[in-house]
């Protein structure tokens, strides 16, 4: 089984590619031994979104509220490292 994929799409016109990065490093460091790749993918029209496998996990599309790190992190850790302390209550 290949290692987990993360994809975290924004916006270019919004400028949230150094948001994108940040995020990417701190999966990175959380999960360093369980990711396989954390992918940053140019969007438009606002999008910030983060998808593991393929299946959207967060998204600001309904809310307009960029997705909250530390629950980026307790989603992912759900689905790859269940019971894993990252380091947020």
């Amino acid at each position: 089984m290949a290692a987990p994929r993360v994809e975290i799409t924004y916006c270019r016109q919004c400028k949230f590619l150094l948001r994108a990065a940040w995020l990417a490093q701190e999966l990175l460091t959380a999960f360093e031994a369980d990711l396989g790749e954390v992918a940053l993918r140019p969007g438009s029209g606002g999008i910030f979104e983060v998808s593991l496998d393929g299946e959207t996990i967060a998204t600001n599309r309904e809310t307009k509220r960029l997705p909250d790190p530390a629950e980026v992190k307790r989603l992912i850790r759900d689905r790859i490292a269940p019971g894993r302390r990252i380091g947020h209550a």
